[in-house]
Parts: structure tokens; C-alpha cells; sequence
């Protein structure tokens, strides 16, 4: 059935965050037999202001037969395939509803690491990221529900309330934040089994309103590559790889993760971290402010924005903020700080900026509302 809520939707994403203008190419990636609908719309919005859409199906089932036995030579000619067609495209915008999120499970590490290092790096953090207008978001289907924890009838509305909120509107509210984040020189980070001190000064800040992520709601920077010392626990568990990751801690000395434990994990977390000489530093330090985020759900493009949240990413810096961290891994870690996940402080030049994942500034707070931001 024909859902209105997707017209709604497929138009900002081809007018507002990827800013398709006539003539031009966007590639669409569509994961997941439940977001063909969405596909058709932005097909059709796409044609509507005069793009060239360029679509192919991809999801993880497929994903698997290749990434299983391909040979270092098949993923460099398929890496080359690709990054000709994205060099082609004048944006992209990938849709993720996968039908099971863990078809990767038991892949092997090294076959993993090569479809990250040969594939993934130069065709999407190389190429995509940085030279293509981009966008990228989930679906609400029976799968991310489950993950969710929820009936797919509450999450579809609660989708929709996050993906279509007034974005243009979340910009204006991060312009105070952004400006703060830009003149803090050292940030510190307390939370149970959290304790962590970091510079992140002459790093630039970037406001993430809805042109690169749906939902999107953070802004963000990096620590000075090696100013971090301390050890972080994160309280939200993160789908990696086809794993799930749980309770990951881990301790700093001069910018270096020197040790990662997990709960149950340790050995893959530890490989994941290996795969080359950046993925043990961290390359993006963000807070998250999307008010209708609450929970986690085992999808990083929503568990990154969570209200009353930040993440601290191992892996590769992004070129907007750049500290010098270059890796083939972007993996990013959260943790909640409001009351109801134990709450935690976020100190900006020894001053108090967030306690227990509330603003410590009214009018800061205030703007970031649900009521403020809705639609």
C-alpha cells in the first residue's frame, strides 16, 4: 500500500539533502525489499526536477555470496567498477532496510577487512564522502522493529516523526552549540566507569541538520589526535560487522586505544581495531540532540543522534574536521547520559556544558525540544 508519509519524505531528500539540481546524477543504492517504495518516489522526484537517477539493489543477502569467497583481485576490480560510476554521479543516497542485519555474521574477519580496506575505502570514504553530495538513512521495517525492540506499527510512526522533522529548523539550534564547541579548547568526559580528558582546539565544529544523514542531529569535531587519556565506557550497544558489540571500554594513553574490552566480543573487537595503524585513535567526537531519539536500536544512524548522548569514533577523521587520523574503519560508539542510562557530565574548559544529557544553557536546551522541532 501506498504510504503518503514516503512522498513527504523522498521530497526532502532529493531537494534538501542531496540538493539535486537538473542535469544532474544520483546513484541509489536500495537495501531491503520494503524500501522500494521509498526508491519509487525518489525515482520519481528525482525525474521530476530534471536528475538522471541511476538505482541497483544491494542488501546483505547478496552482500554475503560475494564478500565470502572473493579473492584480493575481485575486490579491486569491483572497487575500480564502482568508484568509475560514483566518480559519475553527482550524489548519492543510500537506502538501508535490510531484511537481517546480521547476514554478515559469520564472515571471516580477514574477508571483512578486505572488503573494508580494497572496497569500501575508496570507493565510499575516498570518493562518496568526500567529493559526492551524499545521503544516507534506514527504513522502518519488520527487522529494524525487532532491533527496536518495538511492533513495526509504533516504530513506522515514530520513523516518520524523526525523519520528517523540521531540519532547517534543528540548523538555527545548532548555531549556538557549534560556536561554543568552536572556541573550547579542552573537553572532559564523566560518567560511571567513564573518566576522559581532550583537547579539541583549532579542530573545526560541523553542524550535521539533515543534508548527510536521515535522521541526522549532531554536531561534531575530533580530538587532537593524540590529547586523549582516560577510559570510556559506552552504555549502548553497537551492530558491527554482523556482531553485536556490548559494554565496549576503552583506555586511553596519548590519543591510543592501549586496551579494548567487550562483553563476550573481545578477540573481534580487538581484530576490528588492528585492521590498520589509525583505527586505534579517534577521528570524531560529536554530540547528539534529536529530541525524538531517545533509545537505542542498534543502528548507528539513530543511535548517534540520540538526545543526551555523544559519540567518540575509533577510525578515520572526516576531511571536515580533520585531526590526521586516516584508517579504512569509522566506527561510532555511544553513550547516553540522561538519568535514565546513569547519567554523566560533559565539562568545556572546566566548565559545566551538560549534566545528565541536559544543557546546562535554558535556551540551549529549549531549542533543541521536541515541541521546537516538530513538524
Amino acid at each position: 500500500m501506498k504510504d503518503k508519509r514516503n512522498e513527504v519524505l523522498a521530497k526532502g531528500l532529493v531537494n534538501y539533502s542531496c540538493r539535486l539540481k537538473k542535469g544532474e546524477t544520483i546513484m541509489i543504492e536500495i537495501k531491503g525489499k520494503e524500501t522500494l517504495e521509498l526508491a519509487k518516489e525518489i525515482i520519481k522526484e528525482a525525474t521530476r526536477v530534471g536528475g538522471i537517477p541511476f538505482w541497483y539493489y544491494n542488501d546483505e543477502s547478496l552482500m554475503r555470496n560475494w564478500v565470502m569467497g572473493a579473492k584480493e583481485a575481485q575486490f579491486k576490480a569491483a572497487a575500480k567498477l564502482h568508484l568509475s560510476l560514483m566518480k559519475k554521479c553527482d550524489a548519492y543516497l543510500g537506502l538501508r532496510g535490510s531484511d537481517n542485519p546480521f547476514d554478515l555474521a559469520d564472515v571471516s574477519p580477514k574477508q571483512m577487512q578486505m572488503n573494508q580496506k580494497i572496497f569500501y575505502k575508496p570507493v565510499h570514504l575516498q570518493q562518496r564522502v568526500k567529493r559526492t553530495k551524499w545521503c544516507v538513512l534506514r527504513f522502518p521495517n519488520n527487522a529494524m522493529a525487532q532491533l527496536a525492540e518495538t511492533s513495526q506499527e509504533t516504530f513506522e510512526k515514530f520513523y516518520y516523526d524523526v525523519c520528517c522533522l523540521n531540519y532547517a529548523k534543528m540548523s538555527k539550534a545548532m548555531d549556538p552549540l557549534a560556536k561554543i564547541m568552536r572556541k573550547t579548547k579542552t573537553v572532559r568526559i564523566v560518567a560511571p566507569k567513564t573518566d576522559l580528558t581532550f583537547s579539541i582546539k583549532g579542530i573545526p565544529v560541523v553542524k550535521c541538520d539533515g543534508e548527510r544523514n536521515i535522521p541526522d542531529g549532531e554536531v561534531y569535531t575530533a580530538p587532537v589526535r593524540d590529547s586523549i587519556n582516560g577510559h570510556i565506557t559506552y552504555n549502548t550497544p553497537s551492530l558491527h560487522d554482523g556482531i553485536t558489540f556490548n559494554n565496549i571500554r576503552f583506555e586511553f594513553k596519548n590519543g591510543k586505544i592501549v586496551d579494548a574490552t567487550c562483553d563476550g566480543h573481545t578477540k573481534k573487537l580487538n581484530q576490528i581495531l588492528d585492521v590498520d595503524k589509525g583505527s586505534r585513535y579517534i577521528g570524531e567526537f560529536a554530540i547528539g540532540v534529536n529530541p525524538f531519539i531517545l533509545h537505542p536500536m542498534k543502528d548507528t544512524l539513530f543511535d548517534e543522534k540520540i538526545a543526551g548522548s555523544f559519540h567518540l569514533t575509533p577510525g578515520a577523521c572526516y576531511d571536515e574536521a580533520p585531526n590526521g587520523n586516516n584508517s579504512s574503519l569509522h566506527w561510532d560508539l555511544v553513550q547516553i547520559q540522561r538519568k535514565d542510562y546513569g547519567g554523566g557530565e560533559i565539562y568545556f574548559d572546566g566548565k559545566l556544558f551538560r549534566k545528565n544529557g541536559i544543557f546546562v544553557d535554558k535556551g540551549m536546551e529549549k531549542a533543541f525540544s521536541a515541541k521546537a522541532l516538530g513538524r
